[in-house]
């Protein structure tokens, strides 16, 4: 494998598949770290009650995410990851622009949907964009590569956007808690964002066929949407 990767790297396409999949999990999950804490920091909610209020959010990946897997053999990667990285930086950002002590969850809602929509048109087209710039005998070591990059993602996403909560604000009160998750979200945001212009990189259209690009992409996306 180490003798493997400086070849995996030489392809574009592989390499900013894997560039996207880290500034994705770093902005985004970094994100999520602090938002999913909300309800209970900010709003008083129970761990229970809290994870209900996230469906919206995290539910939709597993209605998107095959939808996208579908299409990306007509469409190719591209496009489909843009619109992914676009919408979840257009979610975060909404968040940021309402998010306070006592935002009503229904304002929140919407903003969950878009950034939820977003990260289930991410994830097989990134899966296939990864597999598709490799061969066949390859395809291990990309997807070995790929899965320990985007957890280096989510690990410096969660230490970086941490850090810059602490700078702004507490857990100590509800508003300092909002005090320190709007910068922070404001990062992941800006993270994501500059993504969704690597994502343009990607190739537009692969050699395979619908179903031979969902047949190479599905383990990876599940074990994605599982993540989530």
């Amino acid at each position: 494998l180490h003798d493997a990767l400086p070849i995996l790297f030489r392809s574009l396409s592989f390499s900013a598949a894997n560039v996207v999949s880290f500034l994705m999990y770093f902005g985004m999950f970094g994100s999520i770290f602090l938002l999913s804490q909300f309800f209970q920091v900010a709003q008083g909610y129970g761990p229970f009650d809290a994870g209900l209020r996230t469906l919206p959010w995290t539910g939709m990946p597993a209605i998107v995410a095959p939808l996208a897997g579908a299409f990306v053999g007509r469409l190719g990667a591209r496009p489909i990851v843009v619109a992914g990285m676009v919408l979840m930086a257009v979610g975060l950002a909404w968040l940021v622009a309402i998010m306070s002590a006592t935002t009503p969850y229904t304002s929140l809602v919407p903003a969950f949907v878009v950034s939820g929509t977003g990260m289930g048109l991410f994830f097989a087209p990134i899966a296939n964009a990864v597999l598709s710039s490799v061969s066949r005998d390859e395809e291990g070591k990309a997807s070995g590569a790929t899965n320990t990059i985007r957890e280096l993602g989510g690990v410096f996403g969660v230490a970086v956007l941490a850090s810059i909560f602490v700078a702004h604000g507490s857990y100590a009160s509800p508003a300092s808690y909002v005090d320190g998750l709007r910068p922070a979200v404001t990062l992941g945001t800006i993270i994501v964002a500059i993504g969704a212009l690597v994502a343009l990189a990607l190739p537009g259209r692969v050699a395979a066929t619908p179903a031979a690009a969902e047949e190479r992409g599905v383990a990876f996306e599940v074990e994605q949407v599982d993540e989530v």
